[in-house]
């Protein structure tokens, strides 16, 4: 995630914040420049960047509401932002703590549009006739079937349960997860409509299955299997999670997530300067410094030697609050291999017509 200054006075300043906490300017996010702007109210009620070019935006019509920072050009049409316009359904927020629940959901949701942006990945295919990218929000309501967070061809259903901190926690015990957050799960549901877009649609499906496996296997008996039997033993040679074993689907969407974590968070790194140098310093594969764009690097070698030795200085800080490990995950060469795969997918783009330079084909 790029860091932003606020124009009027310097101070840094979030990605979700509405206003400088120093100066008090009105910030907003205007998402064809990716950047994060001071903005003057003009007369005619328009928002102007303080430092731009002297293009009109107006506010999304989630920003009261929500908190929704991002912004919508003065000409259009549209009511909501990019972000928000993806909305299918929405909780109803009659019910107490479904507000709060969506604003969660919706912070971690812009996070998640911002990463596709940086890495040009469409969110309408341009190959195939699957519909585009769609979120659903729903509650589980008393005597009907729970809502299944999942995706069905570009449309993710997300249960706002997994909003509550409390709820979240005990799903993830129950199920002996190490990691469950609304940003992973995001992360997940999107790999299932890259999968389309970017392996089925894309003609890639034999390289795909020579590495995750045939995803012609029967889901439901894999999940019944899954969920009776549980994890082979040895799993984590080859996979990145014990959730990825249960079907090359999920594989191919676990494996995403830990791309998508590793590019964001080592982007955050590069961004803030982190330099990983320990005293102790005999091993090499502890020290690393990100001054490279995550978004463009050239390999996933790259990445995997910036990532395992600020994964190890995170977790370390971590245990040193009395937290657990922030990422605690091993990546194994078979698991590299996979998410190298995921590299030259996102780096070719759809139909192989390129977004960005890279070896990981290699």
């Amino acid at each position: 995630m790029k860091l932003f200054a606020c124009q009027n006075c310097g101070q840094l300043v979030h990605f979700e914040n509405v206003s400088c906490m120093n100066c008090g300017m009105p910030l907003g996010y205007l998402p064809g420049a990716q950047t994060l702007n001071a903005l003057n109210l003009e007369s005619d009620g328009s928002r102007t960047p303080v430092k731009g070019d002297g293009s009109h935006w107006r506010p999304c019509a989630n920003e009261s509401a929500l908190g929704c920072n991002w912004m919508v050009p003065a000409e259009s049409d549209a009511a909501y932002c990019e972000a928000c316009a993806l909305n299918d359904t929405v909780p109803d927020l009659s019910v107490p703590g479904n507000l709060e629940h969506w604003q969660a959901i919706e912070f971690a949701k812009r996070r998640v549009i911002y990463t596709l942006d940086r890495l040009r990945l469409p969110l309408v295919s341009p190959v195939g006739a699957h519909t585009p990218l769609r979120f659903k929000f729903l509650a589980d309501v008393e005597g009907q079937d729970p809502v299944l967070t999942g995706h069905d061809d570009g449309l993710i259903v997300l249960n706002i349960a997994e909003a509550d901190s409390a709820e979240r926690e005990r799903r993830r015990a129950e199920l002996g997860e190490p990691y469950r957050t609304l940003l992973g799960h995001f992360r997940h549901e999107v790999g299932h409509y890259y999968w389309d877009m970017l392996v089925r649609d894309s003609g890639r499906e034999e390289a795909c299955r020579a590495l995750f496996g045939d995803e012609r296997a029967d889901y439901g008996a894999a999940l019944q299997e899954h969920y009776n039997n549980g994890t082979p033993a040895g799993w984590e040679y080859n996979y990145v999670s014990a959730y990825a074993t249960m079907h090359p689907w999920e594989d191919f969407a676990e494996t995403w997530t830990h791309y998508l974590h590793m590019i964001d968070t080592l982007d955050t790194a590069a961004n803030f300067g982190v330099v990983v140098n320990p005293v102790v310093s005999d091993a090499p594969e502890v020290n690393t410094e990100v001054e490279f764009d995550p978004y463009n690097a050239r390999s996933i070698d790259q990445l995997i030697d910036a990532w395992v030795p600020l994964t190890v200085a995170l977790n370390s800080l971590n245990r040193s609050m009395g937290q657990p490990d922030l990422y605690p995950f091993s990546l194994s060469p078979a698991v590299v291999e996979k998410l190298r795969f995921i590299h030259m997918l996102v780096q070719e783009g759809p139909l192989g017509a390129g977004t960005g330079a890279s070896d990981a084909a290699a």
